[in-house]
């Protein structure tokens, strides 16, 4: 049987990490993945929890959390709402809170256990810095990751950016104009070493599988291909008319996988299966 079970953790800066573990209790023993999601992003947002059924039923346990200071409300999680909390965050805090996870699995379901990353756009970045930096993540796939923080801003707001204290991105589904604190332009530059993502992609020692679409508006296929260079042992693969969010959408009202998010879902299980 299928269930999810809700946990908290204590993230950066003391502020709260919600999560959920997916899993089917029929089944002992099981691998787990962990979910990273990326920059205006949360973990029941559009298909995420049908991504997480999926790999229920296929024998993993399933992770997902929601940062920190991604802006969705510990007390009413249901959107990016707390706009302060979203204009505090830094790379920095963000590698904190998925460090918190990563302990927390190991801690939980034992040392032994098998832990595999999957990362969507600015989490994957994030994945490949922790899956270069921590022995126990087994396998690494990124969908659709970034491959430099800087790439979330121009660089003609830089002078602004440190003038006014913030700047401010629209979100495109509410149109919201949502906070960038210049603590997150200082963490970047603070960090060349830490933050470099091409960098820790050529240490990644664990099998790693790249996944981007043709029609990705945010991530092009050329920087998965820079990825790829940057790792030859990875494995690149390309969806053929795949956007960034690989067809699924907030909210999404189907209780079937968008086409290209279920096409990548079989990749990313064959690619688990082929590296056992």
């Amino acid at each position: 049987m299928i269930t999810k079970t809700n946990f908290t953790l204590k993230g950066a800066d003391d502020k709260l990490i919600l999560g959920d573990i997916t899993v089917d209790h029929d089944l002992k023993h099981t691998p787990v993945i962990l979910f990273v999601h990326g920059f205006k992003g949360y973990k029941d947002w559009g298909a995420h929890n049908l991504v997480a059924n999926y790999f229920a039923e296929n024998g993993y346990r399933y992770l997902k959390f929601n940062f920190s200071h991604s802006g969705v409300p510990s007390d009413n999680p249901k959107d990016l709402t707390d706009l302060a909390l979203f204009g505090q965050n830094t790379f920095s805090k963000e590698l904190f809170d998925l460090k918190q996870v990563v302990d927390f699995i190991a801690q939980t379901c034992g040392s032994e256990t098998e832990i595999n990353l999957i990362g969507h756009s600015r989490g994957g970045g994030l994945s490949i810095i922790a899956a270069a930096n921590d022995d126990r993540i087994s396998k690494l796939i990124t969908w659709s990751a970034i491959e430099d923080f800087k790439n979330l801003w121009k660089p003609e707001q830089e002078a602004m950016w440190e003038k006014e204290g913030v700047i401010y991105i629209t979100n495109s589904r509410t149109k919201v104009q949502m906070p960038l604190n210049v603590g997150l332009l200082y963490d970047y530059r603070e960090n060349p070493e830490r933050l470099n993502i091409v960098d820790a992609a050529k240490r990644i020692k664990a099998p790693w599988l790249i996944v981007n679409g043709t029609k990705d508006q945010s991530v092009s296929v050329e920087n998965a291909k820079k990825l790829h260079q940057a790792n030859p042992k990875s494995k690149l693969e390309i969806v053929l008319g795949a956007d960034h969010v690989y067809g699924a959408s907030q909210p999404y009202l189907e209780e079937t996988l968008p086409l290209d998010l279920q096409e990548v879902c079989e990749k990313c299980l064959v690619f688990f299966r082929e590296n056992n």
